[in-house]
């Protein structure tokens, strides 16, 4: 690469750090390369899709940028944006010829990403796209079986839809949850010491979600700041509802009630599946 195009390529990728469009379409009439990596070896595309920019995706991938090349040889776009949650870059994407079933370093896919982060809206753009719902994710879990671990009633459902197989293990990770504390779960399972021993403070958060409620753990360092997080949507009784249903089980009349009154909230995803 030549002095002239690194330069062009260095303000190209810092235009997209900064969503500025017009100054990517004028870089892009210059003849910068749309499919240029960075300095640091990152592709110009993959960056956008990190971002949510679907107007930049869009302008990079119209001038040539190949949606299905790795950036840095392990990411591609497609998994990037569905993994940050950027429905509308997955939807660019797809719409340029985006692989919705490739696989990136790692064993991982656009789908698995997208359902073990419980993004809905994600998992039905690639559905729509494409994607395999029978499809194994890394460690050989399905799909199905992956959302219901998660608690993302949205996922579950866009899955069931498009008939998506493993209901009987999906099923019973649901019930696994059954009276768990997921806030609990979390705090376990983040590490609650440093090297040295001291103790860091855990902080928990509940917050509404897709007809549920999302818990959210971070354990926060000295001066208070998240170190490290995690988080669990926690539709696991609508989940089971809504299996039973498709595997055709009777729920008993009492056990739906006290799925349904669980959070005392009618707009609940429990308390909805349960009517």
């Amino acid at each position: 690469m030549s002095d002239e195009v690194e330069v062009g390529v260095g303000a190209l990728y810092e235009a997209v750090l900064g969503g500025d469009e017009d100054a990517v379409v004028r870089l892009l009439r210059a003849g910068v390369p749309a499919d240029a990596d960075a300095e640091a070896g990152e592709s110009v595309l993959y960056r956008a899709a990190m971002c949510d920019e679907p107007g930049i995706v869009r302008l990079l991938l119209a001038a040539g940028a190949d949606p299905n090349r790795l950036s840095e040889g392990t990411d591609l776009p497609l998994c990037g944006a569905a993994c940050a949650g950027n429905t509308e870059v997955v939807r660019a994407l797809l719409a340029a010829g985006a692989r919705a079933d490739a696989v990136e370093e790692g064993g991982f896919r656009a789908l698995t990403w997208a359902v073990q982060l419980g993004r809905e809206a994600v998992v039905r753009a690639l559905l729509d796209g494409g994607a395999d719902p029978r499809l194994p994710g890394t460690s050989g879990e399905l799909p199905l079986v992956a959302a219901a671990r998660r608690g993302s009633t949205g996922c579950v459902r866009a899955l069931l839809e498009r008939g998506a197989d493993g209901r009987e293990e999906a099923l019973a990770q649901a019930r696994q949850w059954f009276g768990v504390d997921a806030a609990e779960v979390l705090r376990a399972g983040i590490a609650g010491s440093t090297a040295d021993g001291a103790r860091r403070e855990a902080v928990t958060q509940r917050f509404a979600e897709g007809g549920g409620v999302t818990v959210v753990v971070e354990l926060l360092d000295e001066s208070g700041r998240p170190r490290s997080g995690n988080e669990q949507q926690t539709g696991h009784a609508a989940i089971a509802t809504l299996l039973e249903a498709e595997l055709g089980l009777a729920t008993p009349p009492g056990e739906l009630a006290d799925r349904a009154v669980g959070r005392g909230d009618p707009e609940d995803d429990d308390w909805v599946e349960a009517r």
